[in-house]
């Protein structure tokens, strides 16, 4: 044996479009040494028998919250709660297992899928809880519904933005809180936390995610600690920290950008997205958190130090804000400047042809979830509810921005929704609106290699000598067609209709050459 050994990996179908006859690839020093057929191979260390199993680059998710993934997948889930009612349940059975003094942290209610569209008042939400704090956030993660002894432990809460005495919390009322809920979880516990979630994100075929942070949405204890065990046996881990002017901060934090959830405006499921047009819902069109100039600045700053920078941005008025701070921005700096540095927008649902000219003008990668479409897209559900039938169906316009050349980069805003990587692919797919379906290939390019290319690793994502030897082993129990997996999306108009055919199954996930995920030693399709 040598002091670096190699593994031939043999027997499988692999999707290498340059060598689409391949069914083995070397592994040498992390990096694929050679890709070719099982007769040509050359001799390795070790064999690993692939068994037929598929063989493809390894997934990136480019939209991620760890800590809070990890603590939905250990704790409280509220995403298949149908009422006020149940949730209430819920929460009672939950709690009753935890200290008197603990904080009750839940998370996924989305209560326009409810009979009557309302969470529990702050009070019922106290006991049910048997007195305890309680944190409940909607699956937007924009709002979220508190106990009155919350209310009772946050008092700077009534005076700000987004405060409801009903426990139902928006905007800095929200922000308020959240930090207090997210006080009571110990530096043991979130650390747990995270790795349940890369664990997890592993064994999905997923070896790297981007993590959205900031002051607003966790702290900075929580990022270095997630940074610090990024690829130790676990997917990789690359942080953004949103923080308006931190650009400095954020290359101090170890984040690849100054950006990911730097909020220019909120989220549609809280009707706090800012759109043109006012909700048919609700009154107002939601809230603008962010100016032209703060943009232009944002970007100026993020330039001077060489970082990435980017902005969270849903509805169709504030893209519009943050491309008049790129228009504004690039007067100084020059269009090809913010152009190289692939400066980002988390989510962009709102789109309209001005909005995604101005993605191409300026080089915007476009960090986008298509399991939003999935989830709330179509007729009758909550983008329907919110915009109307006909902005509801121009909404997450991702084939009208693969078809003119915009970067994507695919995720799935964990735990907004779940990590599901083929999931995704197929949404993108199978989107409600026949005019914004983009192929299977594009849509699993989105999802591996573009997540690489939006943290500028270009060489990265793809079965071919030379490169990383990160990929992920697959079973495909509805079969291989054009060397990716056969994904039949459920009828859109058949609402909760069942997937026809079965995803993939993950196998194994290999990260630059170190097995990361292994599920037994049997990968047979």
């Amino acid at each position: 044996m040598t002091n670096n050994p190699s593994t031939l990996y043999r027997g499988g179908m692999l999707y290498c479009p340059s060598e689409p006859s391949a069914t083995a690839l070397l592994v040498r020093d992390g990096r694929i040494a050679w890709v070719g057929a099982d007769g040509d191979a050359p001799a390795a260390d070790r064999v690993v028998e692939l068994a037929g199993a598929l063989v493809t680059p390894a997934f990136v998710d480019a939209h991620v919250h760890v800590s809070d993934t990890g603590l939905v997948l250990s704790g409280l889930d509220l995403s298949g709660v149908r009422s006020a009612g149940e949730l209430l349940e819920a929460v009672a059975g939950f709690a009753a297992g935890l200290p008197v003094d603990a904080v009750v942290l839940g998370h996924g209610w989305d209560e326009s899928t409810w009979p009557v569209p309302r969470p529990p008042s702050a009070a019922e939400l106290g006991r049910a809880a048997g007195g305890r704090r309680v944190y409940l956030s909607q699956a937007s993660i924009h709002s979220a519904v508190v106990s009155s002894a919350l209310l009772a432990a946050c008092p700077e809460a009534v005076a700000a933005p987004g405060y409801d005495g009903s426990g139902w919390l928006r905007r800095d009322a929200h922000h308020v809180v959240r930090r207090v809920a997210r006080a009571s979880v110990t530096r043991a516990q979130r650390v747990a936390a995270q790795r349940v979630a890369l664990e997890h994100a592993a064994s999905l075929g997923i070896a790297a995610v981007h993590e959205c942070g900031g002051p607003e949405i966790s702290d900075e204890e929580d990022f270095t600690g997630l940074l610090a065990i990024s690829g130790a046996r676990l997917p990789e881990v690359y942080g953004y920290w949103g923080e308006l002017g931190g650009a400095a901060r954020a290359r101090e934090l170890g984040a690849v950008g100054a950006g990911g959830d730097l909020f220019a405006d909120g989220a549609l499921g809280s009707r706090t997205a800012h759109v043109s047009q006012g909700y048919v819902d609700g009154a107002g069109c939601g809230h603008g958190y962010l100016s032209g100039e703060q943009v232009r600045d944002h970007l100026l700053d993020c330039a001077a130090h060489g970082m990435q920078g980017g902005f969270h941005a849903i509805g169709d008025a504030a893209i519009s804000t943050v491309l008049a701070g790129f228009a504004a921005a690039a007067q100084t700096l020059g269009t090809d400047r913010v152009r190289s540095a692939r400066h980002r927008v988390e989510h962009a649902e709102i789109m309209d042809r001005r909005l995604i000219a101005g993605f191409v003008e300026f080089g915007v990668v476009a960090s986008m979830q298509p399991a939003f479409d999935r989830l709330w897209g179509g007729a009758g559900r909550m983008y329907e509810t919110r915009l109307g039938l006909e902005r509801s169906l121009a909404s997450n316009p991702m084939g009208a921005m693969h078809s003119v050349g915009v970067a994507l980069a695919f995720g799935s805003d964990s735990p907004v929704t779940p990590l599901d990587p083929w999931g995704s692919v197929r949404a993108a797919a199978a989107h409600h609106n026949p005019v914004q379906r983009m192929s299977v290939r594009a849509a699993f390019a989105a999802h591996t290699r573009g997540g690489w290319r939006a943290v500028h690793l270009d060489g990265e994502g793809v079965l071919a000598p030379g490169a990383p030897a990160t990929f992920a082993v697959w079973s495909t129990p509805a079969g291989v067609q054009g060397g990716l997996p056969v994904l039949q999306a459920p009828d859109p108009e058949v609402r909760g209709a069942e997937d026809p055919t079965p995803l993939p199954v993950c196998r194994a996930t290999v990260l630059r050459g170190e097995v990361i995920y292994e599920e037994g030693s049997s990968w047979a399709r």
